[in-house]
């Protein structure tokens, strides 16, 4: 999911944004109490003092816009403090002028208006620029720090992407492993003309159109992995019906449980191939799926040969497995493996339970 920047607002919108405004009236309410002294009446002059203010943000924020490209040797911000300090007394000229007073004169002959005249010109003078000064560097630190999670988001979608791809392609190799190994079990009975020959090949069929659709998901459940586990036993257990048993010991609470596609049939497939089918006499096949509060234990045991320094005793399936389990899951689930006394091996995963949707 990409990430959604809020469109930043410009034109009128911008330049009388509502922060602006508040802090105009904030300045010019300030102002205004302090030169009450020397100008009276004060009610009158109160208008005259947010009209100023108004035009100072008015060219605040045109010059954040306008023109929309600049000479090289011009910054913007010079710019804008620049047309701070003409829009005061400029403004200060047309509200003196424009709005009425008590006398009815102009402005320039009451003595005590040219007074306060020149007193709003210079406290506007001496504040206005400074207010346009930290305005700005307000600006830049917002800006700064909006950059730093726009990066921070794109960094975080990258890996994100990343992650999905290594899975993808760890899945990938998932798929023709665990179909080579089952095709090569088809073949060894064909090879040795077993009448169930066709029979497991028909079964291998019916598992595989519901299993190959489920191989590029990003994740599945406890559930339908456990019934893609119990077909291939039963096929597995046509092709050496006298050496391979198997019991399923399942917590209802656990079905929904989400994980990786093919993990549990990882563990089971090991076993059958890398435990039971080496084994002259065959073997038993445990598998356990218990919730503990917010943990879920996958436990699949055998009776096979156990681990054999000749192989390790790990196919390529379970390092696979391992990895996916880490680009899922990071170090939140753990996969272990051990030999059973007198022989066979236990393979433990602790997954968090989580639901699957959630």
């Amino acid at each position: 999911m990409s990430a959604t920047m809020t469109p930043k607002p410009h034109g009128l919108a911008l330049m009388l944004g509502w922060r602006r405004l508040l802090l105009a009236f904030g300045v010019a309410v300030v102002l205004w109490r302090l030169l009450v002294v020397g100008c009276p009446p004060a009610s009158a002059l109160g208008v005259h003092v947010l009209v100023i203010g108004l035009g100072a943000v008015f060219a605040f924020g045109l010059f954040e816009q306008w023109p929309r490209r600049l000479p090289a040797w011009l910054a913007r911000w010079v710019l804008q403090v620049f047309g701070v300090a003409v829009a005061i007394p400029l403004t200060a000229v047309a509200a003196f002028s424009w709005l009425p007073n008590v006398e009815g004169l102009p402005f320039w002959e009451v003595e005590h208006l040219r007074g306060c005249f020149t007193a709003m010109n210079v406290a506007g003078l001496l504040v206005g620029p400074w207010i346009a000064l930290g305005a700005l560097v307000r600006q830049k630190e917002a800006f700064a720090h909006d950059q730093a999670l726009a990066f921070d988001l794109e960094r975080s979608e990258l890996e994100r992407q990343a992650l999905d791809a290594r899975l993808h392609l760890l899945q990938a190799q998932v798929a023709p492993h665990f179909l080579f190994n089952t095709l090569a079990n088809v073949q060894a009975l064909v090879d040795a003309g077993s009448p169930q020959a066709p029979t497991v090949l028909r079964a291998l069929i019916a598992y595989l159109r519901a299993a190959v659709p489920r191989l590029h998901e990003a994740s599945t459940t406890l559930g339908q992995e456990l019934d893609l586990v119990r077909a291939y036993l039963e096929l597995m257990h046509m092709r050496m019906p006298d050496r391979l048993n198997y019991t399923l010991h399942i917590d209802d609470g656990a079905r929904a449980l989400t994980c990786p596609p093919i993990t549990l049939l990882t563990l089971v497939e090991n076993a059958v191939r890398h435990g039971i089918d080496p084994a002259e006499e065959g073997g038993h096949i445990d598998i356990e799926v218990r919730r503990h509060g917010e943990r879920c234990l996958v436990r699949v045991s055998d009776g096979g040969v156990g681990l054999r320094a000749t192989t390790g005793g790990l196919g390529t399936g379970l390092s696979t497995l391992r990895e996916r389990l880490r680009l899922v899951f990071g170090d939140r689930a753990s996969l272990c493996v051990s030999e059973r006394q007198p022989h066979g091996v236990c393979s433990e995963l602790d997954l968090p339970a989580q639901m699957a949707g959630a």
